[in-house]
């Protein structure tokens, strides 16, 4: 019955409220939720691994090392500690911290990673909300109301403390809200990041090879990170994920049906195949340009040697004329001159609905890069991306393409 319900992490900082966080997870589970927990060492004062992992029936986390990293159930124990925060940073819906001490708030707003769950929040892409306790003075600091902004900024729902008698003997802010409050931002905050349900997405990613001979190839320094991102941002908002994917260097997201090719030919092919399924086409690929006649044997190293390049398949653009009514397309223009005088071109030229115009000419953003930044450019609109990461760039990219489908079916 749990592999049917929508996997949540509840992590618990060490704070006198902890012990309330027992009851939350409880809350969680009659409103159809699978919660994980994972908890600080400070939190291992207030309230024992074992509590949680009787109530769950999941292995409780506590450490990133092997030696000591959790307390739990059978099922759970052949966890690979030493990847295991990317494992539950990428498989849950949700990360829930609560209570959120001042600690914790001011290591996630610097980007510390010294335990699990700062590596955690680090690593994952799913929403965070986050419910701080702690002492009215605490709260109150500058300190603490600038690291909440901070976070704030970034995305991170925040369900305010309210007001009471404290452990401390005060009253005041900074009292854990109720955990009714915290399970409606949870199903709020869920309810929001399901906007794609419905929807089949079909994403290229990573670039295309053309063989020169069985050895060489003509290809490009696409690592696929971006169209991955995507793909993984939209399963996460309920969208059925088709990726096509290029060679890449790292793993596909899990929870998408992923097309393995190579050549822009085999590209072509596959997304023609899957276009009938597709209600949005995110073409991310970088697809080569040209393609040469491929020589049965290894050419020899003998001087100079001339290669005839032909052009390739312009796939978004047969792409854009073959699609079903209503389908969106959505395509990417690598340019390292003229940027949106290029990008304008290309959107008219290809006939599509939306193109993501960015500068690879920068070390650091776009091709092989964990960065990106663009603009988002329509018949009518451009929306600038400022330098992020991919995932964050994804989830903006995701929140145009609502907007494209929101004004096509007013």
């Amino acid at each position: 019955m749990c592999a049917q319900r929508i996997k949540v992490t509840v992590a618990v900082s060490g704070g006198i409220a902890a012990y309330k966080s027992v009851e939350l997870v409880r809350l969680l589970q009659e409103a159809g939720f699978d919660p994980h927990v994972v908890m600080t060492r400070a939190a291992e004062e207030f309230v024992r691994p074992l509590t949680f992992a009787a109530i769950t029936g999941h292995k409780v986390i506590t450490s990133l090392w092997s030696e000591d990293a959790g307390i739990g159930s059978e099922e759970d124990e052949e966890a690979e500690s030493g990847i295991e925060h990317i494992n539950e940073a990428q498989t849950t819906r949700a990360l829930i911290v609560a209570p959120a001490t001042a600690h914790v708030l001011a290591r996630f707003a610097h980007g510390l990673a010294d335990d699990f769950l700062s590596t955690m929040y680090l690593a994952t892409t799913a929403p965070v909300i986050m419910a701080p306790a702690m002492n009215v003075n605490m709260w109150n600091h500058p300190a603490t109301r600038a690291n909440v902004e901070t976070l704030r900024t970034r995305g991170v729902t925040f369900v305010e403390p309210g007001s009471g008698y404290l452990a401390c003997g005060m009253v005041g802010g900074g009292r854990l809200a109720d955990n009714t409050a915290i399970l409606a931002a949870v199903q709020a905050t869920l309810a929001a990041t399901s906007d794609l349900a419905g929807e089949t997405i079909l994403v290229t990613a990573g670039g295309t090879r053309e063989a020169i001979d069985p050895v060489r190839f003509i290809g490009n320094r696409s690592s696929g990170r971006m169209g991955f991102a995507i793909a993984e941002a939209a399963q996460r908002r309920g969208a059925r994920v088709i990726l096509i994917s290029a060679p890449t260097t790292i793993a596909p997201p899990s929870g998408c049906e992923v097309v393995c090719v190579t050549s822009a030919a085999e590209m072509q092919a596959a997304a023609l195949q899957r276009l009938n399924e597709a209600t949005i086409v995110v073409m991310a690929a970088a697809v080569s340009d040209y393609t040469v006649k491929t020589a049965p044997q290894k050419l020899k190293r003998d001087g100079a040697r001339t290669l005839e390049l032909e052009p390739t398949p312009d796939i978004l653009r047969e792409i854009a004329a073959r699609r079903n009514p209503g389908t969106l397309v959505i395509g990417f223009a690598a340019e390292t001159e003229n940027i949106l005088a290029n990008g304008r071109a290309k959107l008219e030229r290809k006939g599509v609905d939306a193109i993501v115009v960015n500068d690879v000419s920068s070390p650091h953003l776009g091709f092989d890069s964990k960065d990106n930044a663009g603009t988002i450019l329509t018949k009518d609109n451009e929306v600038a991306i400022p330098p992020t990461s991919k995932a964050a760039m994804a989830q903006r990219i995701l929140d145009e393409i609502k907007k494209l489908r929101t004004s096509s079916n007013p």
